[in-house]
């Protein structure tokens, strides 16, 4: 028999999947994800939390908010992702805690690169070499911990280069995590 709180964790899955929907096509359609969609959307992530759990839904939901940010600050720091990719992982986080954020963020790095792949076999002349730039931009950082922004500014066709809408692949993942879960197979990824 299913339980009173059993159809809460549904419901609170289908108001997340409802919520990235927005952000996926206006990351497709202008390239930003605007804080307009992701403050309410943590905001509601936040409420539901503590409307299920009380005090401990909203420590709950801080978490997931704080590693969902932290999973992506540091590609954004170096200029490789935007704030929007960040507060939208954050928000994922509010509804999905620290443990589902976690599991969300692996199927979503799974979705951006096969979006990446796909994105440089249909276009392949405009990626030329990149995954030589992200690959020297990454080693770097982690040698020096710092950005060589004059190298990452002078890149050969990166002005030609399309922009990766990596809201997009954080939508697919989540949505790969809210399917899982609601088949009841959400521990592919053993946490």
């Amino acid at each position: 028999m299913v339980s009173y709180y059993q159809y809460l964790d549904v419901l609170t899955l289908i108001i997340l999947a409802l919520m990235v929907a927005p952000v996926v096509i206006t990351d497709l359609k202008s390239q930003r994800i605007p804080n307009k969609i992701t403050f309410p959307t943590i905001l509601i992530g936040c409420a539901f939390q503590v409307w299920l759990k009380g005090f401990p839904g909203l420590i709950f939901s801080l978490q997931g908010i704080g590693l969902g940010i932290a999973l992506f600050i540091i590609p954004y720091m170096i200029g490789k992702m935007g704030a929007g990719d960040a507060k939208l992982m954050g928000a994922v986080g509010a509804f999905l805690g620290p443990k589902g954020v976690l599991i969300a963020f692996l199927y979503t790095a799974i979705a951006g690169g096969v979006y990446v792949l796909l994105l440089n076999l249909f276009k392949r002349k405009q990626f030329k070499g990149f995954f030589a730039e992200q690959y020297h931009t990454y080693f770097g950082f982690l040698l020096t911990r710092k950005v060589d922004m004059l190298n990452m500014n002078n890149t050969h066709n990166q002005s030609a280069r399309p922009r990766l809408c990596y809201g997009v692949a954080i939508g697919v993942g989540t949505w790969l995590y809210i399917a899982l879960a609601l088949l009841g197979k959400n521990q592919l990824v053993p946490l």
